[in-house]
């Protein structure tokens, strides 16, 4: 997997959090670590999935094997500017009657109701993100440590005391990994302003 030097990321050494951030700080604070002996465990930071780096050379290879930050899209001139991508979409003649009838067409229509779809789902679709995240990150790394699976049972009930609970015993590194990452698990995947 080629990541972008920009990218987030968050290495593990053991249970000790050897380094957070962009993929470049990261890279050079893993290639260190491996280098002494150490066996790393680098993760998305976002969706918490292994990263596999290369790191074969030196420091200043395995850095340059980072791929660029993408640059914007040449785009020609018309819709496509916005975006916009044609597909075929299937539908009963009663749908399309009824799209027929909507100010500014089926098209106009069509991306109210999907914007309408997403704004709903967004609590829901984030909660259920961040407990994947969660999970996964907590199976690769905590899966040995003490109440690992109450805290596991606690994430997927949505009961964040308990989950708080189970994971107080773990090394500091892990345990606030672990709690960020469930952050936006609980309630539904609000976003909590204080």
């Amino acid at each position: 997997m080629t990541v972008a030097a920009d990218h987030p990321l968050f290495a593990f050494a053991g249970h000790r959090l050897l380094a957070r951030g962009p993929a470049a700080e990261v890279v050079a604070a893993v290639k260190t670590a491996t280098d002494a002996g150490e066996t790393v465990l680098t993760f998305d930071a976002g969706t918490a999935r292994v990263v596999d780096l290369d790191l074969r050379g030196d420091v200043a290879a395995a850095l340059g094997r980072l791929a660029s930050a993408p640059e914007a899209e040449k785009r020609g001139p018309g819709r496509p500017k916005l975006g916009v991508t044609a597909r075929e979409v299937t539908l009963l003649p009663r749908h399309w009657d009824w799209l027929s009838t909507q100010p500014g067409g089926a098209s106009v229509a069509l991306r109210k109701l999907v914007e309408g779809a997403l704004r709903e789902a967004e609590g829901p679709d984030r909660a259920r993100k961040a407990k994947e995240a969660a999970y996964r990150f907590m199976t690769a790394i905590a899966g040995d440590l003490p109440d690992y699976e109450e805290a596991t049972r606690m994430l997927f009930a949505g009961d964040w005391t308990a989950f708080d609970a189970a994971v107080e015993g773990w090394p500091e590194g892990v345990r606030e990994t672990a709690r960020g990452m469930a952050a936006g698990a609980w309630r539904n995947g609000a976003v909590v302003r204080l």
